[in-house]
């Protein structure tokens, strides 16, 4: 029971870790909690369904139903990406040195406008996911590993090495980093500091959309509400490991998934977001920065 849950936890903590690095990225350059992020991760999910629909799953027998299952996360990612580029160019850009209170206030209204973009193209009723992904499950003592949720986990993963080496060990990361430690002076020094915070909002972005893929998936349904609750729980990982910290973002999506799966296991099901949240709360009395406490910057 203990490893399934901990297997059912992990499984939702790397959706959540990846939804949190979008808010860490953004927070750790410019300072902004996007509160549009989790729309993103709700359109990434309806992108995902509408790039199934030029597909004959039927014709895709077996394993081959990888083929559209990849292709989904192909188109997917990049257009979300882009969308995250545009709503930075045309709705926090303008703002980048108003008050602090001005684009949070923006951000809280693309994500309205997201949601009811969303319900007025493709409906206010759930929509069915079909589920593309081979049937069947790893069998462990005392517990199993369906295929999608392996998928899940491993996907995840490798997602979130490769950000963590591309801003460790490349020069845009590196570029990345001095912007988030001083942007006036990373433009000095010749940094084209607005390409660098778009490009921060299309990998957020991508990352929030192939989230939402992977959520309807292994869920099979899908609405235009669901980016509340998951950016909520993705914006309480990224401060639950630390704001503006990477590897914080990934820690604190994982943690938030095995408690939330643990508090449901063992306790009730109906209050399971309570224990997340308690837990942050606790946290946050004890360490104010989080578990971690250091921006993007700080991770050499």
């Amino acid at each position: 029971m203990l490893i399934q849950q901990l297997i059912n936890g992990i499984t939702l903590g790397s959706v959540y870790a990846l939804i949190a690095l979008g808010y860490t990225m953004v927070y750790g350059i410019l300072e902004l909690i996007n509160f549009a992020h989790g729309d993103i991760y709700m359109t990434g999910a309806y992108a995902g369904l509408l790039v199934l629909s030029f597909f004959n799953l039927q014709a895709f027998p077996g394993f081959l139903i990888i083929i559209p299952f990849l292709a989904v996360f192909i188109a997917a990612m990049p257009a979300c990406g882009l969308l995250g580029m545009l709503i930075e160019r045309v709705a926090y850009r303008p703002l980048r040195n108003s008050p602090r209170l001005a684009p949070l206030i923006t951000a809280v209204g693309v994500s309205i406008i997201l949601q009811n973009l969303v319900m007025l193209i493709a409906g206010s009723d759930n929509k069915a996911f079909p589920f593309i992904f081979p049937k069947g499950a790893f069998i462990l003592p005392g517990a199993e590993i369906t295929y999608i949720q392996a998928f899940i986990c491993v996907f995840s993963l490798g997602l979130m090495l490769a950000l963590n080496i591309f801003i460790q060990k490349t020069k845009t990361g590196r570029a990345m980093r001095a912007v988030a430690i001083d942007r006036k002076m990373a433009g000095l020094v010749g940094i084209d500091v607005n390409r660098i915070i778009s490009l921060t909002f299309f990998i957020g972005s991508g990352l929030a959309s192939g989230a939402g893929i992977m959520v309807g998936v292994y869920y099979g349904i899908i609405n235009f509400t669901m980016g509340y609750m998951a950016g909520l729980k993705g914006f309480t990982a990224a401060v639950l490991g630390g704001i503006g910290n990477v590897r914080g973002a990934m820690f604190g999506g994982l943690l938030i998934g095995v408690l939330e799966s643990l508090g449901a296991g063992y306790l009730s099901a109906q209050y399971k977001d309570v224990f997340a949240f308690g837990v942050l709360v606790i946290v946050l009395l004890i360490k104010p920065g989080g578990l971690f406490g250091e921006r993007i910057a700080a991770n050499k």
